[in-house]
């Protein structure tokens, strides 16, 4: 499956470096619990005891002008131990004012931006990470409906891939797909995923 194949390019991914700058960002996916008609019967869906536990955060670190990386977690807190792995020391990090990242600071350079002031002020911004998290959303609304679950991060690294390419002509696009799924053996998430069960001859209605 191409979502899978585009996985596997980013395998094992080290970003950033010195003299690089990478924005980091995150978001949460899934774990969607509709609300009861009656505002009496509401109940406050931030908080752990009314939440079903499918939600998931997705946290992305791209490179100004350079690659993404994505990850799932389900908390902010194992998010940061998967930007120190991942991103080498020498990068300057750029984020926005969420308290989760501000442990970051004891490993790398970092610029701030408060989104409650603006959205880019200075030169510092998180546009790049911003802009991941937009193809994802319109994927989910226009493509797939529904990317949260186990296949969580298999999407998250099809839009990374994409982000990544996405100045590449679709032919070329089309010939490193290709290539990567004559490389790859059958994904370990998505075989099968298009199968539906049979009903064996002992249990069909005669």
């Amino acid at each position: 499956m191409i979502v899978a194949r585009q996985g596997a390019a980013l395998k094992g991914r080290i970003i950033g470096g010195e003299g690089k700058t990478a924005a980091v960002d995150g978001g949460y996916f899934g774990g969607y619990i509709k609300p009861r008609n009656l505002k009496e019967h509401r109940k406050d869906r931030r908080k752990a005891r009314y939440q079903n536990g499918k939600r998931k955060f997705v946290v992305v670190v791209r490179e100004r002008g350079g690659n993404t990386l994505p990850g799932v977690f389900q908390t902010e807190a194992q998010a940061l131990g998967f930007i120190r792995e991942r991103v080498r020391q020498g990068t300057l990090i750029s984020a926005d004012e969420a308290s989760s990242w501000n442990d970051l600071h004891a490993r790398f350079e970092m610029v701030r931006i408060n989104h409650q002031e603006a959205y880019s002020l200075n030169g510092v911004h998180t546009n790049d990470a911003e802009s991941f998290f937009s193809r994802m959303r319109r994927a989910e609304i226009g493509h797939h409906h529904h990317i949260a679950g186990p296949y969580l991060l298999r999407f998250a690294q099809e839009a990374s891939w994409r982000e990544d390419h996405r100045k590449q002509a679709n032919g070329e696009q089309v010939q490193a797909i290709s290539t990567l799924a004559m490389r790859c053996k059958p994904s370990v998430d998505f075989c099968g995923y298009w199968q539906r069960a049979e009903k064996e001859p002992s249990d069909a209605v005669k």
